[in-house]
């Protein structure tokens, strides 16, 4: 069996899971896609994280419910563990304020989304070569009682 390489998705279009997971099943099979669709869910995602955490996470900026993944992004950055996983900031969006405030908020990666299917599974592939066989991302381990 294939090792899990963590995932955190937060965007509010099912549909990007659903094309995230069709693609990686044979471009990233050791991808396993954690979907939340809003700034609600990712928060309680973190607050209730326990044991291994995400190893990467890609954010929708524009969630149409309540805040944005520009807020999650700042709370994640906030948290002891959350400040050290990457974040690829996933967008419809080119415009330039809007990728400079991802990385002025902590993103690692600013990146438009695909628009076709292949266009997608050429996506995932590439995530996979990047994060999954050219960088180190160690484990981190959460814990729900952040008190020292």
């Amino acid at each position: 069996m294939a090792s899990q390489f963590p995932i955190l998705l937060v965007d509010d279009d099912i549909a990007i899971s659903d094309i995230l997971t069709r693609a990686a099943e044979r471009a990233f099979p050791e991808a396993h896609f954690i979907h939340v669709s809003s700034f609600s869910q990712a928060a309680a995602y973190l607050e209730g994280l326990e044991g291994k955490g995400p190893r990467l996470v890609l954010l929708d900026i524009d969630l149409q419910t309540g805040l944005s993944g520009f807020d999650f992004l700042s709370l994640l950055r906030q948290h002891p563990q959350g400040k050290l996983v990457p974040v690829i900031v996933l967008s419809s969006s080119q415009e330039d304020s809007k990728a400079k405030e991802a990385y002025q908020r902590g993103a690692n990666a600013y990146t438009p989304k695909p628009f076709s299917y292949l266009d997608w599974k050429s996506y995932v592939q590439q995530l996979r070569a990047y994060w999954f066989g050219t960088v180190t991302i160690p484990t981190f381990w959460f814990e729900n009682d952040t008190t020292e």
